[in-house]
């Protein structure tokens, strides 16, 4: 982290990228200003952000393989440039986009003598493979090549272990996450109880998403940890009669998600639908997953889709919509349109 004085004029919050550039199919670079900040809000949103960009953003990757022909890991097959063990690391190396649930299964099947490359793999058409040329072994002779795959999305990094061997399949350590490296730095100007900051985040992804999306995503999921916070809970009837050292004299107002509807009812000019996210709703997690990858954070994103629209929402279910509507008509008693 470094620190640097530098003069620039106040002027309300704001962010901007003033650094954008693809070095590569999986290389991005995106660099990042955030200002005007108070004396050590910088270093708290940078290292909140950085831990948020690192492991909190969901990836996919080849995490298992199998071949018939293969015995174990470290085996070598008569005809093929590589060790098995290379082919696996190269495996672990291809960079994959989608937005699946769980696990999906993918295959390799060519002919030699040529080159495979990731271009050859034959997935599922909810995933997509950033870089096509990207190598993975070599046929010296006419032999055939099948390898069965697994694509799974998470988050961090799954370390494969003994236990994980199943089937005679081979597991490849998982790298989800699909920012490579993030920093931050803070540049100072002013004096005294004046100094103010200016927090600058520099970001590499490997092409699955841009460094302005990572950036997106780790908001929002940063958003979605402090979201408890702001729900105040009844006081327990047990606490009453014996109140503790953090037992305050009075109730603390509450603004929950049915106080944000009720004023809604009674003025129109109460808080607009932008304001309220679907994450203050009570739907069910796989539901609001869903949504959020549709791009569907507010009421008013929500109240912009029809039924249809909702079924055409990958891996959303009938009952999906029938929970959605059922929350609107209680909550707001207006239906979606079917068309």
């Amino acid at each position: 982290m470094v620190r640097e004085e530098v003069a620039v004029s106040t002027r309300a919050l704001r962010w901007k990228c003033v650094e954008s550039r693809v070095d590569s199919k999986c290389l991005y670079y995106g660099r990042f200003i955030l200002s005007p900040l108070m004396k050590g809000q910088a270093d708290m949103i940078g290292i909140a952000m950085r831990r948020a960009l690192l492991g909190e953003i969901e990836g996919t990757c080849i995490t298992r393989a199998k071949s018939e022909k293969v015995p174990h890991e470290y085996s070598t097959v008569v005809g093929i440039e590589e060790s098995v063990h290379e082919i696996l690391m190269n495996l672990k190396e291809i960079v994959l986009r989608s937005n699946l649930y769980g696990a999906l299964d993918a295959s390799i099947c060519v002919r030699g003598p040529r080159c495979v490359t990731a271009q050859d793999i034959i997935s599922p058409p909810s995933v997509e493979i950033v870089d096509t040329t990207q190598h993975i072994a070599s046929l010296m002779e006419p032999i055939d090549l099948c390898i069965e795959l697994q694509i799974e999305r998470d988050r961090g990094y799954r370390m494969k272990t003994p236990n994980n061997y199943q089937d005679g399949s081979s597991p490849i350590d998982a790298v989800f996450m699909p920012v490579r490296n993030a920093n931050h730095s803070i540049h100072s100007y002013g004096n005294g109880n004046d100094k103010q900051e200016i927090l600058f985040l520099e970001i590499w992804t490997n092409g699955s998403l841009t460094p302005k999306e990572a950036l997106h995503e780790a908001s929002r999921n940063l958003i979605d940890l402090f979201i408890p916070f702001l729900h105040a809970e009844e006081q327990d009837p047990q606490l009453e009669d014996n109140p503790t050292p953090f037992t305050l004299p009075f109730t603390l107002p509450f603004f929950t998600f049915h106080d944000r509807l009720a004023n809604i009812r009674k003025n129109k000019k109460g808080i607009p639908l932008k304001c309220i996210f679907i994450d203050q709703s009570e739907l069910p997690p796989r539901t609001y997953n869903c949504l959020k990858r549709s791009n569907i954070h507010t009421l008013l994103d929500l109240l912009s889709k029809s039924q249809e629209d909702l079924m055409r929402i990958e891996h959303f279910r009938i009952e999906d919509v029938k929970q959605i509507l059922d929350i609107l008509q209680k909550d707001f008693t207006i239906d979606l349109p079917k068309n």
